[in-house]
């Protein structure tokens, strides 16, 4: 190998807390322009922040969940830049003591395992938004002063694949952690990538940034597009330059944007309108007893529990919202496996056939449990069972009505069963002698005409009992 790529990741993740995080101000996404802001995120001249107590919770959990260590004391700073998304020209962050540090997360890809070690998470608030137009740019405040963390790896990765699977279990990790809804559509989740190359065994290269990833496959395309254009570089007899660059996925292309800053150049130095913060053991272990249940944890679980398989485990963990409408349904219906069946199957089917996003994923568990009771006690067959499924995810109808209202309740009358078993054994004579003969495949045949006979209402299970005794008489 002629060439090594070392890769470390920034992800910055927009905290799922009701306000921001030096102020009282909604961090609800959307909303009217600039409607959203107060004195206190829009950088008034004495307007003083007060710390959201919530952000620093979250961040404890995060931290205490990726093995790193809380400090007991911490404290923010100012990083100062000019840019027309920032009001205040500086934006409060923590560089000297970050809140954690030194932490792990562990990631599998093609079967090797690996530990990515976390360097630091720290607090920070996030600036506005710009917004180009035909009529020049304008300046959106609602998302300044909205939490964030920052997540910072060391330079543990060696490919764009290992990337992207960290990506996918620190996202799976903050969602059922319940601290960021991590819509990457909508900025909550965003990853910057930091690349170098070198000659294995070698120093550090000279890095690049690599910013507007906003989908995991993008991150991890960057990354390979990225080392293979430093490596051209290099090779030609080139430098590689220290800068921030910005990628187009759709041309599948980065494009320079700004030298690469160091932190000396935002001048930092300590936030003198916020108060060094005391983080007691006792909150901390607190905390620790709250972390719910992960991903990981609940697939060992339901495949040792439920008897599942690895792969029906997977998918149902691979969203926090998936996993709790199965455990609605299971607990409701008290039928896990056809649960797991359900959800796994007609439920996936709907979601990719409409374009619903876990995130967005609304559907009544005692609806979905109450036909799983219709299916198995045999009150509908699998088709029908299909079709009221749809109904109940598509516009919310209730089982039992829309059962009733479309005929798809089976018969599971013994004498209508048995006369029309009767008839078609009076009316197939030649069939009868064939099965009586040896020629089990006419069973299938004689059922058919039963369930023809029947309007399809007929009950598979009682009609093929019904047959056999018949037959057997």
């Amino acid at each position: 190998m002629r060439w090594e790529t070392v890769i470390g990741l920034e992800v910055h993740a927009e905290l799922s807390t009701k306000s921001k995080i030096f102020c009282g101000c909604s961090t609800e996404f959307g909303g009217e322009p600039n409607s959203r802001v107060c004195p206190v995120c829009a950088g008034m001249p004495g307007a003083l922040p007060r710390m959201n107590r919530a952000v620093v919770e979250y961040a404890a959990r995060l931290g205490l969940t990726l093995d790193c260590a809380v400090a007991a004391n911490c404290k923010f700073d100012r990083k100062n830049y000019f840019y027309p998304d920032l009001p205040k020209a500086y934006q409060v962050s923590q560089l000297y003591s970050p809140i954690c540090r030194d932490g792990r997360l562990d990631i599998e890809t093609g079967g090797v395992k690996k530990t990515i070690g976390i360097r630091e998470i720290h607090m920070e608030e996030d600036a506005g938004k710009l917004i180009h137009g035909a009529d020049g740019t304008f300046m959106d405040f609602n998302r300044c002063g909205v939490p964030l963390l920052e997540i910072v790896t060391q330079p543990d990765f060696r490919s764009g694949g290992e990337a992207v699977a960290y990506l996918v279990k620190l996202r799976e990790i903050l969602l059922y952690l319940g601290v960021c809804d991590c819509k990457m559509q909508e900025g909550s989740l965003r990853a910057d990538v930091n690349l170098s190359v070198r000659r294995p065994g070698g120093g550090l290269g000279v890095r690049t940034e690599i910013k507007n990833l906003n989908s995991f496959k993008a991150v991890g395309r960057a990354a390979e597009h990225e080392a293979a254009r430093q490596i051209e570089i290099l090779e030609s007899g080139g430098a590689v330059l220290q800068e921030t660059r910005r990628w187009d996925d759709e041309k599948c292309e980065s494009f320079g944007m700004r030298s690469k800053e160091n932190a000396q150049d935002y001048r930092y130095f300590p936030e003198p309108d916020l108060l060094p913060m005391e983080i007691s053991q006792a909150w901390l272990a607190s905390i620790k007893e709250s972390v719910p249940e992960l991903a990981h944890q609940k697939r060992e679980r339901y495949t040792r529990d439920y008897g599942l398989s690895e792969s029906e485990a997977a998918v149902l963990t691979g969203h926090k919202s998936v996993s709790d409408l199965f455990e609605s349904v299971a607990g409701l219906s008290g039928e896990p496996l056809e649960s797991a069946r359900l959800i796994t199957g007609e439920i996936m089917r709907l979601m990719n056939n409409t374009d619903t996003p876990p995130e967005s994923l609304s559907v009544d568990a005692r609806k979905l449990a109450a036909l799983i009771a219709f299916v198995l006690g045999g009150r509908i067959n699998r088709g029908s069972y299909k079709e009221a499924v749809e109904a109940v995810f598509s516009h919310n109808a209730d089982p039992e009505a829309y059962i009733i209202q479309k005929g798809l309740l089976m018969l599971t009358d013994d004498g209508a069963v048995s006369g029309a078993a009767q008839a078609v054994m009076e009316d197939n004579p030649d069939a009868v002698r064939d099965y009586h003969a040896g020629k089990d495949k006419v069973f299938g045949f004689l059922v058919g005409q039963v369930m023809k006979k029947l309007g399809g209402a007929g009950n598979p299970d009682m009609v093929r009992k019904t047959l056999e005794k018949i037959l057997s008489e």
